[in-house]
């Protein structure tokens, strides 16, 4: 498969997850409670699945300094969303907003590296 074509794709299901990551937000700041598990399952779900497509990308082919730094990056804001899931969410404890702002900041920046490996 073709490198580019794979980080394009990637690109397009962190896009998909960063809806869900926003709404999730919007429910944990303005609702003062957490996101409903399942939307918690979509987002996780599709990050995951830009993750394993970006490190199938890097293992098999030549891909972009940035995307690899991109690769790092994700893979701290996915643990950061593990220590969420199964430390809060699913304990049904309020998320720590401190660490929900690290998880997106993490995240964005990974994101912007791996659009500008994927369009240049």
């Amino acid at each position: 498969m073709e490198p580019n074509l794979m980080l394009q794709s990637a690109t397009g299901l962190f896009v998909v997850a960063a809806l869900g990551g926003l709404l999730m937000a919007a429910i944990r700041m303005f609702g003062k409670r957490n996101p409903p598990p399942w939307l918690a399952l979509a987002h996780g779900l599709l990050a995951g699945a830009g993750l394993t497509l970006l490190v199938f990308a890097a293992l098999t082919t030549s891909i972009p300094q940035m995307a690899l730094f991109a690769l790092l990056l994700f893979l701290a804001a996915a643990a950061g969303g593990v220590v969420m899931n199964l430390g809060y969410q699913w304990k049904q404890r309020p998320l720590p907003v401190p660490l929900m702002v690290g998880h997106a900041l993490l995240a964005i920046v990974a994101f912007v590296l791996l659009l500008g490996a994927s369009i240049g």
